[in-house]
């Protein structure tokens, strides 16, 4: 196709933050969300972007997460909802384990009134935040640290994971495919996040609707794995008939 000059304004911007809702590209292009509905509709037939629940972003690559500061950004008001709507279920005096990503430095930032708290991460970015808290107990596992993001990945990073039993995890995933896989990028990443279902009694993870059908190359686990879903939007198909065969508990924060 060829595309016209609203339609490039909107490649343009889903260019620019890798993702976007449609009534961000609505606000953003002064027209109605129906307008918009009908552009991503035909920009994703030409293969030009991808539509997910809600938004559009960029053909995702099965290989390379986007980049962490254009990730801090994206659907920051959703993760601050999700992430405010988890820090109300998670009780003073419990143990927990939280892994890499932006949504998980959220919840962490909302976790900043708790107390009793003993947490396991190997997100630096969720040390610093939970370390200066008081009446918190925050250990930082070991091993390799990726630049990028402060994210600790390795063989060690699993090892130290593995002592321990923690009453929640509290997760974020890179993609949920339409088989009901979780995926992730980084397979060091993985093996650590696996480390962590393993460990933990209870799952808990966030996920924003444009993780919907995001596909990444190395898989996680299943959705049967966890317990609570917690996102921003009811999920597209065939993910509500996906999460009841796997009796998880989805959480829709409106």
């Amino acid at each position: 196709m060829s595309p016209n000059p609203r339609q490039i304004r909107l490649l343009t911007l889903i260019q620019t933050q890798g993702s976007c809702s449609l009534d961000e590209l609505a606000e953003h292009l002064q027209v109605t969300v129906q307008t918009v509905r009908r552009d991503v509709q035909r920009l994703a037939e030409a293969n030009l972007l991808v539509r997910f629940h809600g938004g559009a972003r960029l053909p995702a690559s099965t290989i390379e997460n986007i980049a962490y500061r254009q990730r801090a950004q994206l659907h920051a008001q959703a993760k601050q909802r999700i992430a405010q709507a988890i820090a109300r279920q998670i009780p003073n005096d419990c143990s927990l384990m939280i892994n890499i990503g932006t949504t998980t430095e959220a919840i962490a930032r909302a976790l900043g009134g708790h107390t009793g708290l003993r947490i396991i991460t190997n997100n630096i970015n969720v040390a610093c935040m939970l370390g200066r808290q008081p009446g918190c107990e925050v250990i930082l596992a070991g091993g390799n640290v990726r630049p990028r993001d402060l994210a600790i990945v390795g063989e060690a990073t699993v090892e130290l994971i593995r002592q321990f039993r923690v009453d929640i995890a509290l997760m974020g995933i890179s993609g949920i495919e339409e088989d009901g896989t979780l995926r992730d990028y980084d397979y060091r990443e993985v093996k650590v996040s696996q480390a962590i279902m393993q460990s933990a009694r209870e799952i808990w993870m966030a996920a924003d609707t444009s993780k919907f059908g995001r596909p990444a190359m190395v898989r996680v686990g299943e959705l049967g794995q966890i317990h609570r879903l917690f996102t921003d939007a009811p999920p597209p198909e065939p993910y509500p008939g996906l999460l009841q065969a796997a009796d998880v508990d989805c959480v829709v924060v409106s």
